[in-house]
Formats: C-alpha cells, structure tokens, sequence
C-alpha cells in the first residue's frame, strides 16, 4: 500500500484553509483561559486547585496523548481524526460556556485539551502530505506555524472584547442571574470549529498505513502515568504532600512511568526511541524544551491570576498583557526565520532563555496581591517586562526543535523532533500546575498568622480561629459567602448556640476587609516566588544550551539545510 494515500475527490486550496483553520482553533482554546483565571475564580469561586486543573488540565490532554494522534491519522484517514478534533473542540467549547461550576468547566477543558491534541498533528500532517517538494513543504509549515501564533493572538483578544462587550452592566460577579461576557468566546470558538468541520468535507484525505502500528502499552503507561503524577500535584495545591492520595498519586505515577520505560525498550516500534537520551546534546535540549517551556507558562499563569485575580484588573485589561505575551510569536515570525537560517540556533535559544529571565526577575520585584485602586502595581507596569517575555519565546520555541534535530544522527531526526515536541509541550502543561503549588502554598503559609491574629482580635473563640485557619486565602477572596456559610453550618451542627454563631459572623464580617487584605498580600507574595522561580528556571535553560556543542548547532546552516530540517520537524509532529 502507498505511503501517501490521497481521496480522489477534493481541493488543494480547501485542504490548506482547513489545515490553517484548525491549528488557529486549536490554539485560540488552548489560549482562552489564560486572561479568565480571574474570572474564574470569581464567578466559580474556585480553589487554588481548582484554577490549576482549568488552566493545566487542556495541557495534559495534548501532551499525554500527542504521539499517538498523528499514527492514528496515518492508520484510519487524517480527514477522520480532523473531524473527530473539531468535534470534541465543539462539545468543550459549549460545555464551557454553559459551567455553571468548577468541575463542569474542568471536563470541558479536558474535551478541549483532547480535541486540540488531535488539530494540532492532523492538520499539519494534511497539508504536508499534499506538499511533496521539501521547499514548498517548509514554506507551508511556515504558514501553519503562523496561524498558530495568530490563535494565540486572537484569543485574549477575543476573551477580551467578549468579556467587555456582553457582560451585563452592574452585575455582581457569580451571581446565577447574569450571563457572562467571556461565555461568548467559547461560543465563537465552537462555531470556528463548525466551520473547520465544514470546510473540511472539501478537503482532500490522505493516510500512510504501511508499517506503522500502535504501541497501545507504551501510550496506555505513558498517558496514565502523566496523569496520575500530574493529579497528585494538583492536589497538594490544597491538600499539602502528605495527604494519602497525594502521595499515592506519586507512587502510581512513577511505577507506570518506569514501565513506560521497560516497554519502550523491547518495542520494536516505540513511541519514543530512548537510545536518543544517550547523546548528552540531546538531553541538554530535552531538559530545556521542559524547563524554558515550564518558565513560559509559569509567568502566564501568574499573571492571569495576579493581575485578574487579585488585582481585579478587568478581563480586557489582562487580553491585551496577553497580546504583548503572545504578539511577537506572531510578529516576529520572519525575523526568527531569518535568525535560524543565518546564526547558529543555540544562540537564537540562549538570547531567547535569557530575556525570559529578565521578565521573571523582574515580574517578581512587583508588589501583588493589592488591587490597583488601592495603590497596587498599575496593570500597564506589566506590559514592557511580558513583551520581554514574548520576546523570549518567540527566540526559542521554533528554536528548540532546531536545535534538537541538529543534534543526532540524520535518521534520528524524525523521532528527536516529536520527542523534543512532547517534552516542550509537558513543560507548558507544568507552568501552571507547578506555578500553583508554589503560588498557594507559599500563600497559605504567610496567611497563617496574619489571619488568626486578625480572627483573635475580632473576638472569635480558639476553636473559630483555629477552624478557620483550614481556609485557603483564595477562599477568602472568591468564595467570602461560602467561607461565613460554611462556618456558621459548622458552628451550629457542633453545637454551639445560634446567637453565638450569628454574634461570630458579624465579628466576621467587620473585620472582611482586613482579612481580604492579608489574603491578597499573601498570595502575592506566592505569585511573587512562582516568578522568581520561573527566572531561575529560565536561567537555567539559558546556561545549558552554552553546552550544546555539537559541530551542527555552532555554525548557521544553509538555506535547503533549514528547508530540510523544517520538513522532518513537520513529518514528525504530524506522523508521516
């Protein structure tokens, strides 16, 4: 059977307007929630980890299934996957904009996640099967790449304009009565994926069965390896490291993750050659694809939740950081071309590593935590520090896979690429996940006594304070009512009188702002390490590439070089 299987029915240029489409979709769900967490935790009045699995959880369904996509394309039709893509894209869109909670907006984030897993391999793999000539090849990638970017402009754009524009005026915010703003996108984005799925019936088909076969147990201890690693880390956010399931998590994800390894390594047809890992320029590329890429997402993170969250800025304000974030990815596109084609990458990777650093640092001598009306740091201070930071990545994550082709033997550069794409892609889905541990624990851990100090003074018995020193800090600020609910349920099952409880709840409340206040200066100082933590990180990345020395990474390479290793980068992520 062919390597390249075509329908006989269909158009080139429907083929390339859905391929261009559906990574741009892809990407502008993968973007959407990065300028809500504050919204979020608002209207849901989440937990920590509750906005660590919205934002993290769309991630890991990319991730933890990523090598597996493009074969099944090659297996079953790519046409079939890209239909399957948009469809979940449109079932998690929808369900997103009807949450009415925390935990429907998760598994619309996972449909999403998966969805998006599918777009992102399917839809370059279509256009490069009907590309045959490796320079035409590289010029459509090219292209491909540019629509992702766009997405990703687009997105905190859209979020934005939505949030602004629908949201009904003097509205309190989670109250049942309102609809949203920011529910609108999501509906935008479901009818963007519609129009793929129709665009897509005058696309052409292609697939390439022939040797290729599912490692089902390398993907099976892969994926819930991940998964359960992933989960117990999210659950520390609130539960803290010791908690049962927290470490069971831990010790199920890494027994799964060491079979992954054993099964790889007696498969004739892995997911990932680990014989790759034993060239240390490799490894060094490797380590940075997860490190740099988790220094990224961290600040993103930070920075939706920082300034949304807890300086109140609105969410147009946080779309337009987003843009400074994610516009040079798309701006810069030609002039990282040119970069790669005429210096060596491990350079363009260094200076890219090394100005996220500086956005770390420097994000992190920011006062947080205060809202801007009450002398907090004004959103527009974080504009020049975030283009620093989409600067950075604009350098670098283009300029990972080059370097990690560049690096092995040419016919190892086909599954170094993919490879090096899953570590980067991991690092992303860490930002968040890491960045809250972080965020929340150092938050509750200052809160701790500002908060029974403030409780004690306000009249509260031991046993009140001591009840509600359980209370995360970002319950205090998203979910007040609940808090005085919930205790006053708890005081009163327990038996103490009602006229106690209710002379309790107005201490309570009359000392609101105080404890809001605490609160916030706390969890900003969380957010203040996850920065500094996102530029030791970067830092790191940047000092380790220095030792990439392999004779392919010091000088720049020519033009059809460039062309050639662009096109295996795409065969690879696409799985052709």
């Amino acid at each position: 059977m062919s390597t390249s299987l075509r329908a006989r029915s269909g158009s080139a240029r429907a083929t390339f307007f859905t391929a261009y489409s559906a990574v741009a979709l892809a990407q502008i769900t993968n973007a959407l929630p990065g300028a809500l967490n504050g919204t979020f935790a608002a209207e849901f009045h989440t937990s920590g980890a509750g906005l660590t699995w919205i934002a993290g959880i769309f991630m890991i369904g990319v991730v933890v299934f990523e090598l597996s996509w493009g074969l099944l394309g090659d297996l079953f039709g790519r046409k079939k996957l890209l239909y399957v893509g948009a469809g979940l894209s449109i079932a998690g869109s929808v369900l997103a904009g009807l949450a009415p909670t925390t935990g429907v907006m998760i598994t619309a984030q996972a449909i999403g996640g998966i969805g998006a897993g599918i777009l992102f391999p399917i839809s370059l793999s279509m256009i490069a099967a009907i590309t045959p000539d490796h320079r035409a090849r590289a010029r459509v990638i090219a292209t491909w790449a540019g629509f992702l970017s766009l997405g990703a402009v687009i997105s905190p754009v859209l979020s934005g304009l939505t949030s602004q524009l629908f949201t009904v005026p003097g509205a309190g915010a989670g109250d049942p009565n309102v609809f949203s703003g920011w529910r609108v996108a999501y509906f935008i984005a479901a009818a963007i994926a519609l129009g793929v799925m129709v665009s897509a019936t005058r696309a052409q088909d292609s697939a390439a069965p022939e040797g290729r076969r599912l490692d089902l147990p390398g993907q099976a201890t892969l994926a819930l390896g991940l998964i359960a690693a992933l989960y117990a880390t999210v659950r520390a956010v609130d539960a803290g490291f010791g908690a049962w399931d927290v470490i069971t998590g831990y010790l199920a994800g890494g027994i799964l993750l060491i079979l992954f390894v054993v099964v790889e390594s007696r498969t004739e047809q892995p997911l990932i050659h680990l014989s790759l890992f034993r060239n240390r320029a490799y490894s060094i590329t490797g380590i940075v694809a997860v490190t740099g890429m988790f220094a990224f997402l961290a600040v993103c993170y930070s920075t939706s939740v920082a300034v949304g969250g807890l300086a109140l800025a609105e969410t147009w304000k946080v779309g337009v950081l987003f843009v400074f974030i994610q516009g040079p990815a798309f701006v810069f596109i030609p002039v990282v071309g040119w970069l790669i084609h005429h210096v060596a990458p491990r350079w363009v990777l260094t200076s890219g590593f090394a100005l996220m650093a500086v956005s770390g640092y420097w994000l992190s001598t920011f006062p947080l935590g205060t809202p801007e009306a009450f002398g907090g740091t004004p959103w527009t201070a974080f504009m020049l520090p975030l283009l620093l930071l989409g600067i950075g990545f604009a350098l670098t994550v283009g300029s990972i896979t080059a370097v990690a082709i560049n690096t092995v033997d040419e016919h190892h550069i086909g599954m170094a690429s993919a490879t090096t794409n899953l570590l980067r892609d991991l690092g992303f889905a860490l930002g968040p996940v890491l960045g809250s541990v972080i965020a929340f624990g150092i938050g509750a851990t200052a809160f701790a006594a500002p908060l029974a100090g403030i409780l004690t003074g306000a009249g509260l018995t031991p046993a009140a304070v001591e009840g509600l020193s359980n209370v995360p800090p970002l319950a205090f600020l998203s979910g007040w009512s609940d808090v005085v609910g919930t205790f006053s349920g708890s005081a009163l099952s327990g038996g103490a009188p009602a006229e106690a409880v209710d002379g309790m709840v107005r201490s309570l409340t009359g000392v609101q702002p105080q404890i809001q206040g605490a609160a916030g200066s706390s969890l900003g100082r969380g957010f203040q390490a996850v920065y500094l933590t996102a530029g030791i990180a970067a830092t790191v990345s940047a000092f380790l590439t220095l030792f990439i020395t392999s004779a392919s990474t010091s000088a720049p390479g020519t033009a059809a070089d460039a062309a050639d290793a662009a096109d295996e980068s795409a065969e690879a992520k696409a799985g052709l």
